[in-house]
């Protein structure tokens, strides 16, 4: 049992760090330690607005280890472009909203500090959410045409 866990050890190892080293594995890694930053900040001043924190950084797991995993390509019933261009769209307004509010709202520097990383954890979701849109992915490819086809 020991031998074969260490076998796949380094199999999964390897699919973890070739993973975090693509643009979308470094973004997921981004958002999760980002979210972390901004739960710790947050719990310091203010528990109300924690469970964004929390609730992004399960999702942006989640969504690295499917892709991680390659999960995304075994697992079809569920449209996962889609379903990550929503996750960061929403991540970003929410963000962004919970952010201003906490900056209006003026407390210790803790909460400051949390509003100002909440303001880039929302640009950072939607850059994400940009580059992540499936309808920019698809590609236009030409008409065909016939070269048989000539003036008439």
């Amino acid at each position: 049992m020991a031998d074969s866990e260490r076998l796949t050890a380094p199999g999964c190892w390897a699919a973890c760090t070739s993973f975090s080293r693509t643009r979308k594995g470094f973004l997921l890694f981004a958002e999760i330690i980002l979210c972390l930053v901004i739960l710790i900040c947050f719990s310091t001043s203010t528990s109300g607005y924690s469970f964004l924190s929390v609730i992004e950084m399960i999702f942006a797991a989640i969504f690295f280890v499917v892709y991680m995993c390659d999960l995304h390509t075994k697992i079809q019933i569920i449209n996962w472009p889609w379903s990550d261009f929503f996750r960061t769209l929403v991540a970003a307004i929410l963000y962004l909203i919970t952010s201003i509010v906490v900056l209006v709202e003026r407390g210790n520097g803790s909460k400051i500090a949390a509003g100002a990383l909440g303001l880039c954890a929302a640009g950072l979701f939607g850059y994400d959410a940009y580059i992540t849109f499936p309808l920019r992915q698809q590609r236009h490819t030409a008409a065909p045409t016939d070269p048989a086809d000539g003036p008439v």
